[in-house]
């Protein structure tokens, strides 16, 4: 669909990202960006650097500071490695309601990091999120793709374990 400009991605990847541009009308092909931002940092072990988002910048005609603002914006998106885990537990009214402190406190001294942080051996990154929208099933954390709600101490311990 689109010629890359730039050789940093694989062709495989450009056409994957070029796939998700026949959803939107030609002239829209920017509406791809966060599939596209998604597609690249699963390919760059799930972190995004500038290059990286430069790249895409270009095959969807869009200005770089534009994918910037997006990565910036959304806590999906990571600008500097992470753990094989990502472990984003919401902080928001509905899960402070239900003690989430008392989860993030857990994981911290379970994994001896503080939010934003990795685990020395790479497994884990634990970080705080604004809403992961299960306000319902509070509290509430996701790992990858996975949801875990109504988490107490002992689920967590559990969840954990089955990572390993």
């Amino acid at each position: 669909m689109n010629e890359p400009k730039s050789n940093i991605l694989p062709p495989e990847i450009y056409a994957e990202i070029d796939r998700w541009m026949t959803r939107y009308p030609a002239d829209q092909k920017r509406s791809a960006v966060m599939e596209a931002l998604r597609i690249v940092q699963e390919y760059n072990d799930n972190w995004l650097t500038t290059d990286l988002m430069d790249a895409i910048a270009d095959h969807l005609d869009m200005s770089h500071v534009a994918v910037y603002e997006v990565v910036s914006f959304y806590t999906m998106y990571n600008v500097k490695p992470v753990g094989r885990h990502t472990i984003n537990i919401c902080t928001n009214i509905s899960c402070m309601l239900r003690d989430c402190d008392k989860i993030v406190d857990h994981l911290k001294k379970k994994l001896c990091i503080e939010p934003t942080q990795t685990t020395p051996d790479g497994r884990f990154t634990l970080r705080e999120v604004e809403c992961l929208a299960a306000c319902v099933a509070a509290p509430v954390m996701q790992i990858g793709k996975q949801y875990y709600d109504h988490l107490t101490p002992e689920k967590v311990d559990t969840i954990l374990k089955e990572l390993e």
